[in-house]
């Protein structure tokens, strides 16, 4: 995950060069734009002082210091894989916030009709591996450790 995130960015800023390019439509509902986020998901607690960075850069190596004791700790593949993938994400987006001051968002989805509109969050890949860990955590905890209903005779 770490390493899918910080490919696609890089590709994005430097061969895409998406900062000066604005916006690039992939489908109806889909554009590629950037968006820097000085703050944590879905933009809560915007940090545009250097000591606010470094709070939530500390913050989030707290966090994955955490969530690796977990993973090594971890009993199933399934909670293995959802803690790689968040902490995968959440290394991807510390590392922007160290090289750039904020984490660079690209994904943009919209619904826009001639009577309404709906826009998503702009997210990138790391928020992607986020969701899918907890989702999995998720998962797991609410339906993967039950035990299967036996037929009885």
């Amino acid at each position: 995950m770490l390493a899918a995130d910080q490919a696609f960015k890089l590709f994005m800023l430097h061969v895409v060069d998406i900062e000066s390019r604005r916006v690039i439509t992939i489908a109806p509902f889909l554009d590629l734009i950037i968006a820097w986020n000085q703050g944590v998901s879905f933009g809560m607690f915007q940090q545009e002082s250097v000591l606010g960075q470094w709070v939530l850069v500390a913050f989030k190596a707290g966090a994955v210091a955490l969530i690796g004791w977990w993973l090594w700790r971890a009993e199933s593949r399934l909670t293995a894989l959802a803690l790689g993938l968040i902490a995968g994400g959440a290394l991807g987006n510390g590392i922007d916030r160290v090289l750039y001051g904020a984490v660079a968002d690209f994904f943009a989805f919209h619904i826009l009709t001639a009577n309404w509109q709906f826009r998503w969050y702009i997210f990138n890949i790391a928020d992607v591996g986020i969701v899918a860990g907890v989702g999995l955590l998720l998962y797991e905890s609410l339906l993967g450790g039950r035990p299967s209903a036996s037929k009885s005779a």
